[in-house]
């Protein structure tokens, strides 16, 4: 079970948004789909998601009709303020949503289609354990209009994959990704670097590996030790060693350079694509600040600048929905000072970068001097935009400090 709820005001039982809310009817609205189950949960994990004993009374075979409650009632609150859009993109994460059957997923994705629509051209993902798919599921999802598919491969080294409590094994990624191909799937596999006991060799093993099965994208993450986890507890009695920040560091290095080498490119400081197409639509909406709503326990969405999330237990998210009442537990509307903020941080991680007008003044005088430290691309600033360095996406909260002061 993840990390408690942020704090925030009170969410109306009827979900409705602040009568001065403003929607922008031409920008692009995103769906995610929160799937939250888990055979067994993976000791680093501070994601909502839940293993079958933890469901306390919550059914899994509901699920699909519980978010399809949501759903309908989320087409009441868009439809009374502005023209509904269509789905850009649609995300299943979790998680793992290859858990429910295939035919679950298409019931929620049809719900999206005949709710909102989808946009032409619209990416929908999902994200799926290797151990999960199978030529069978992989077909089911295409034919039900998913158009992409995100492996949770993780490594290719199997004791790093024993420290992580992945269940699955190396070769399992591969058949993973050949059903994805087969269906016709573009395909993206995740890795996490960093863990006890893994070495650079091991690392560049697994980068190596991952380049070899041909995806389309590749999502690199440096692990993070969450408070609360079974990997937290680990380190605090000495089981394991925590990450060593200087051996991550020379690890984004290896993965970079490896990527950049077989015709990768980044487009977020831990994403690599092999053309603009391939790049997540989804995620990229995130980064740039855009439209979305969350679906599902713990979910999280974003409308106008106003934020929600929904109440964490899937027992409990039922349980409103069934009642007639949204499973929204709390929102947020961050005054303009956050959210210029907050758009520096993201925006400053793709590598569309921001506009240095967009600075305030102290943040635009430091451009120069990042410049010159090497954490900011000289030519890029010359074009007007913040772009990081490699070196200045090893230091990205560094340069969002310096441009915020």
């Amino acid at each position: 079970m993840g990390s408690a709820l942020p704090l925030g005001d009170p969410a109306p039982a009827d979900g409705s948004l602040p009568d001065d809310l403003v929607l922008d009817p031409t920008q692009d609205f995103g769906v995610y789909l929160h799937v939250p189950f888990c055979r067994v949960r993976c000791g680093y994990c501070d994601f909502n998601t839940y293993t079958a004993g933890e469901l306390r009374g919550a059914r899994q075979d509901a699920y699909a009709d519980d978010v399809l409650r949501e759903i309908a009632l989320s087409r009441g609150v868009l439809a009374a303020r502005a023209p509904l859009r269509p789905a850009s993109t649609v995300f299943f994460g979790g998680g793992t949503p290859t858990l429910l059957p295939a035919g679950d997923l298409a019931r929620m994705l049809a719900g999206v289609r005949d709710t909102f629509g989808l946009a032409s051209g619209a990416e929908v993902t999902v994200e799926a354990n290797p151990d999960t798919v199978t030529p069978a599921l992989a077909d089911s999802l295409a034919t039900a209009g998913v158009t992409r598919m995100s492996i949770g491969m993780q490594s290719a080294v199997p004791h790093v994959l024993r420290v992580l409590d992945r269940t699955h094994d190396p070769a399992g990624v591969s058949r993973a990704v050949a059903a994805a191909r087969g269906a016709g799937l573009d395909v993206s596999v995740d890795l996490i670097y960093g863990a006890p006991g893994e070495s650079l060799d091991d690392w560049r093993a697994s980068v190596d590996a991952a380049v070899g099965l041909s995806p389309d994208h590749v999502s690199a993450y440096a692990l993070i030790v969450e408070d609360g986890t079974k990997l937290a507890r680990q380190i605090r009695r000495g089981e394991v060693p925590e990450p060593d920040d200087d051996l991550q560091a020379d690890m984004y290095e290896l993965v970079d350079e490896t990527l950049d080498a077989a015709g990768f490119a980044w487009y977020e400081v831990s994403n690599w694509a092999t053309a603009p197409a391939h790049r997540s639509r989804h995620n990229l909406a995130y980064w740039r600040g855009t439209d979305w709503w969350g679906y599902g326990p713990g979910a999280h969405s974003h409308v106008a600048g106003l934020r929600w999330w929904n109440v964490k237990h899937p027992a409990a998210y039922a349980g409103r929905l069934a009642a007639g009442e949204s499973p929204a537990a709390g929102r947020e509307r961050p005054d303009e000072a956050a959210r210029r903020l907050e758009d520096v941080l993201l925006r400053s991680r793709i590598a569309e970068g921001l506009a240095v007008s967009e600075l305030e003044a102290s943040g635009r005088h430091a451009v120069a001097a990042l410049i010159a430290d090497g954490l900011i691309d000289a030519a890029a600033a010359l074009h007007g935009r913040v772009v990081l360095t490699r070196r200045g996406r090893l230091l990205a909260d560094a340069v969002v400090r310096a441009l915020t002061a």
